[in-house]
């Protein structure tokens, strides 16, 4: 049957079709639709759940294959990072069912911190990696990727972009398969329990394995050597890339032999071999790493051959960011020495508009952040931020976010800032869903090791900047299920934080009154600002200007940064179709005329 698919639903119904038992994950773009998609087709014989976070997702997936079922863990090339401690010894320990861990990295990056490669996360973990050029591809990929993680008993990585995981394409979708009936767990403490001997002799199995992978994978189908064209001048590449450079030779009128991988590691050795004897050249179109070309430039060493190999390393591709058809093309005309179609040399188009990301109208970040801001004026004070909608609090006019790492960091980044910096107010602000991601190991640590931070938990109910997914304190579950909320107030008087208070940021006076207090606190003090994301609220009834009060101030504008509030005609104005009705520029207007 036939299906127009986004990227991220075809790995989920090539899960479902692969007979997948137990998906586990942490939401992160671009990877967050996959685990939601199967649970939109879940009919209730496969578990599904959104995880703390993406290591306690990583454990719970391969418990489920210790017991013999096939299990997906989904999540971002940043969440890696969080898993990668249970990967690193899965990749050691094995499994008995099939585990597929599902990355996507975000080349851009668009919407992430870094710009990681897990083509390289695959080589160091020493683990089986796919790579799809197309939602095509990545349905057919999956349930390959669990015969393969069955049949040498590790975990296998399925390694997407965001231009895989966020394209459309028509997939020809089989017959959608039961979960495969799982074993159970059988008792074996010589596999099961990691010991040094046992991860010695695992450590040896694993380097005899990749290797004969590496020769299984040359007869995959999703590797291919084009030999298009007599010329001696080769093209390798993956992914997506695949496609911009098969459509960059198509705008070029060009040819030119073509090598794909679609499996960079364990390395199609014997067929990248006879690919570098059939050309003098290779351009390596790839992102983000230099995965092929270093592959191809080793091959070229061992085998002594004199293939030239070109690629990020030499500067004919750009080292960082997005490939795109146009870069794609520029690169190939130059390397084969073609001129580039007519189009290519028009003007470039004006310039778009600059739309900077900012807080939505009416989110109660904004009054939150503001009310700190407000409490602090006249003291020296740091505010450290987290991984989320409130990141955008380092937007003027609010300027609330003067660090961000990772998730959780900031939590732990303000005790050491405090201690080197004592006569300064250290604030973290962590939301919600980030608190039980890994916001409370940080506060044990404030706690135990007594350092002097206010934490800031901006609870709005939901975990927003990826698509509003539930999560521990919001009482519901992926499989439909009213679960008891955790509560987050309590949750932090039980580490030991003698000063909590729950207040709604929207309540101005109340809200600068909490911080005030909390600053003022030897230890830990936590604010809750709990108010729920606009999203997933009815609006109230928008507000609106009174011109004749009015006088054209621009503080609402100049403070607040809300885009509901605009100047018309030198008096402020209240946009009805973005204003939520929140009340916060009304409590900021110094001559009431906002209501």
């Amino acid at each position: 049957m036939e299906k127009f698919l986004m990227g991220n639903e075809a790995i989920a119904l090539g899960a479902l079709d692969a007979g997948v038992g137990f998906v586990s994950g942490y939401p992160g773009t671009p990877s967050t639709e996959v685990l939601e998609t199967v649970a939109k087709h879940n009919d209730g014989s496969i578990y599904v759940e959104w995880s703390v976070n993406e290591k306690s997702a990583m454990e719970a997936a391969a418990g489920a294959a210790y017991a013999g079922a096939r299990a997906m863990v989904t999540m971002k090339q940043v969440g890696l990072n969080v898993a990668s401690d249970p990967l690193m010894s899965l990749a050691y320990v094995g499994v008995k069912g099939g585990l597929v861990v599902l990355v996507a990295d975000d080349p851009g990056p668009i919407s992430s911190q870094t710009e990681q490669d897990t083509r390289t996360f695959a080589m160091f973990s020493k683990l089986p990696v796919f790579d799809p050029s197309s939602p095509e591809e990545a349905y057919a990929m999956v349930s390959q990727a669990f015969e393969l993680s069955e049949k040498y008993g590790t975990p296998v990585i399925l390694r997407s972009t965001t231009r895989v995981c966020h394209g459309c394409a028509t997939v020809n979708v089989q017959e959608r398969h039961e979960p495969k009936k799982a074993e159970g767990f059988v008792k074996d403490t010589q596999r099961w329990v990691i010991f040094p001997r046992t991860s010695f002799q695992n450590h040896q199995k694993i380097e005899a394995r990749n290797p004969v992978i590496g020769k299984e994978f040359c007869s995959s189908p999703f590797n291919a050597a084009l030999h298009a064209g007599t010329g001696r001048k080769g093209i390798a590449t993956h992914g997506i890339n695949y496609a911009y450079t098969t459509e960059a030779l198509e705008l070029l009128s060009a040819e030119a032999p073509l090598l794909k991988i679609g499996t960079p590691f364990p390395f199609p050795e014997d067929m990248g071999v006879e690919f570098l004897q059939s050309v003098d050249e290779v351009l390596c179109v790839e992102e983000l790493d230099p995965v092929i070309e270093r592959a191809l430039i080793f091959l070229c060493g061992k085998y002594h051959l004199p293939t030239k190999i070109y690629g990020k390393l030499t500067g004919h591709i750009a080292s960082a960011g997005e490939n795109t058809v146009e870069a794609v093309e520029k690169a190939l005309a130059d390397y084969l020495g073609v001129s580039l179609p007519a189009a290519a040399h028009l003007p470039p188009p004006p310039q778009m508009p600059v739309r900077p990301p900012v807080l939505c109208a009416g989110c109660p970040h904004r009054a939150s952040f503001f009310a700190v801001k407000e409490a602090m004026k006249g003291r020296k004070a740091v505010f450290s931020g987290d991984i989320g909608c409130y990141t955008l609090g380092n937007a003027m006019p609010l300027d609330m976010t003067d660090t961000c790492l990772c998730m959780g960091a900031g939590v732990t980044m303000a005790q050491g800032l405090h201690k080197i910096e004592p006569d300064a107010v250290n604030f973290a602000f962590i939301g919600d869903s980030t608190f039980f991601h890994t916001g409370i190991p940080g506060v044990i640590n404030a706690v135990y090791n007594e350092h002097d931070i206010v934490v800031v938990v901006l609870d709005n109910s939901t975990t927003a900047m990826t698509g509003h997914q539930p999560h521990p304190g919001t009482g519901k579950t992926m499989m439909g299920e009213i679960s008891e909320k955790i509560s987050i107030e309590r949750v932090l008087e039980a580490l030991g934080v003698k000063s909590v208070q729950v207040v709604n940021p929207l309540d101005l006076g109340a809200a600068k009154l909490a911080v005030t207090r909390a600053a003022q606190e030897k230890g830990v003090s936590a604010i809750i600002f709990r108010s729920p994301c606009i999203a997933v609220v009815k609006p109230a009834r928008p507000l609106a200007v009174d011109a004749e009060k009015c006088v054209g101030c621009k503080i609402c504008i100049n403070k607040l940064g809300c885009p509901a509030l605009v100047m018309e005609s030198g008096k402020a104005k209240v946009e009805p179709g973005l204003c939520t009705g929140c009340t916060l520029c009304s409590q900021v207007c110094p001559k009431k005329a906002i209501g």
